[in-house]
């Protein structure tokens, strides 16, 4: 909205939100868990009512029945009232953004299992921990990593479920996961990996019991954090969708109707390690492209970059990041992968204090490119990940960021920076720099 507001000052615009609020960061359910976050009242980034006082209907509380794409109509429901509303527009901008894919498991329903996604689910969340000691999580991502480490800090016992062979899966390799999964282990949370839940079921001491693969566990609540799905059904057989229902669009956002653009979690990305479109949910995701829908949508202006899905955490004080492919996903995608590992104090041993920094560097032998990266360290290296984002974005070698020009202190870091030593561990496995 920000940005047709700037670029396009005489458009009408018109915005339907099913909730009673915009923007939550979901990020925010573990930090107020914790302790961190007070309020969740504060961890919006926008207001209806900025929007409002500049002109644009904000018709929060409506639903969305169905769209006409051909006629570019809209039918909606006023979630108070149930009165309808019929609208019609020239340009459609699409943001429905994803629901939790719910595990087709026995005993789901249970109000003691709780989702993880919106704001009214964190208050949930919330509010049932008071009441509630020991918890479980079921999901080993972000969400139910950052989950855990809320409900440690908050003084509740904690088990973690995944039934991938380790935590964090899909963004890092099996030696970094081991790394979080014995952080977690440090902190008391107990991790079950390689663990699928077959059934819940009420106990009579008023504890639900969970039924997987790994034995029974007993608990007072559970909080699923499975992942997510496009929520794309009202455009469905009106614009082209990928496999996963994910709205397919061109580097401008726009989708197979030129009338329509698509940005968020309802939509795919592109992903560059792979050179290929992909269904990768971040908040950074969405915020990019909502940018690019509303600077394009009357005039295509600017496209698309492309992402490596640069992630991170703060996990019990240590930052952990991660971009572009793993060892695994870089082998799934036929690369000929190599891995350099580094372990080193980020700064001269000689300073006050310094940190070890463990960092994973995912390359290609053949062309020599870097494709990812993952980092861990008591340092805040959140940084550095950026950094080798923009170094496979640009097509750069391990021999470019061995040598690449970083900037030296002591305070800061050694003469050559742990990610041009890390380059340079992986020139050494390749017996040398690339004569060209």
């Amino acid at each position: 909205m920000r940005q047709i507001l700037k670029y396009y000052p005489d458009a009408d615009i018109t915005v339907y939100e099913r909730h009673a609020e915009i923007s939550y960061l979901s990020c925010a359910t573990y930090l107020h868990l914790g302790g961190e976050v007070k309020n969740l009242d504060d961890v919006f980034y926008a207001d209806p009512s900025e929007f409002t006082k500049q002109g644009v209907k904000m018709r929060m509380i409506h639903d969305v029945i169905s769209i006409d794409a051909k006629e570019h109509t809209i039918l909606a429901q006023n979630l108070k009232t149930k009165e309808l509303v019929h609208d019609s527009y020239d340009k459609l901008i699409m943001a429905t953004g994803s629901i939790t894919a719910i595990p087709a498991i026995s005993g789901i329903e249970n109000p003691k299992i709780m989702l993880c996604k919106t704001c009214d689910q964190a208050h949930e969340l919330y509010a049932a921990a008071k009441m509630h000691h020991k918890i479980a999580i079921v999901g080993g991502g972000y969400a139910g990593v950052e989950l855990a480490e809320g409900y440690i800090k908050s003084g509740h016992e904690v088990i973690l479920i995944e039934r991938s062979p380790h935590v964090l899966n899909e963004y890092m390799d099996t030696n970094m996961s081991k790394k979080v999964e014995n952080l977690l282990v440090e902190h008391g949370v107990k991790v079950l990996t390689n663990t699928t839940v077959t059934q819940f079921s009420d106990l009579k001491n008023e504890q639900i019991n969970i039924q997987s693969t790994n034995g029974d566990y007993a608990v007072d609540m559970i909080a699923i954090a499975p992942g997510v799905i496009p929520q794309s059904d009202l455009l469905k057989g009106q614009v082209d969708l990928s496999k996963n229902g994910a709205i397919v669009t061109d580097p401008y956002m726009c989708t197979s109707d030129p009338d329509i653009f698509a940005a968020g979690d309802a939509t795919e990305v592109r992903y560059n390690p792979t050179v290929s479109q992909s269904y990768i949910p971040l908040a950074s995701h969405a915020v990019r492209q909502g940018t690019l829908a509303g600077i394009n949508v009357f005039d295509k202006r600017l496209k698309s970059i492309g992402t490596q899905a640069t992630t991170g955490m703060l996990l019990f004080g240590k930052t952990i990041a991660c971009t572009g492919l793993t060892y695994e996903k870089a082998i799934e995608a036929n690369f000929n992968t190599g891995v350099a590992h580094y372990h080193g104090n980020y700064r001269p041993d000689f300073m006050p204090t310094t940190a070890e920094v463990s960092i994973s560097l995912v390359y290609d032998k053949n062309t020599r490119k870097v494709l990812g990266a993952q980092m861990m360290s008591d340092h805040e290296i959140s940084q550095s990940a950026n950094t080798i984002s923009v170094v496979i974005q640009n097509g750069n070698t391990i021999d470019e960021l061995a040598f690449l020009d970083m900037l030296f202190s002591p305070n800061f870091d050694e003469p050559f920076n742990y990610l041009n030593l890390v380059a340079q561990v992986a020139v050494d496995q390749e017996h040398g720099y690339w004569r060209k």
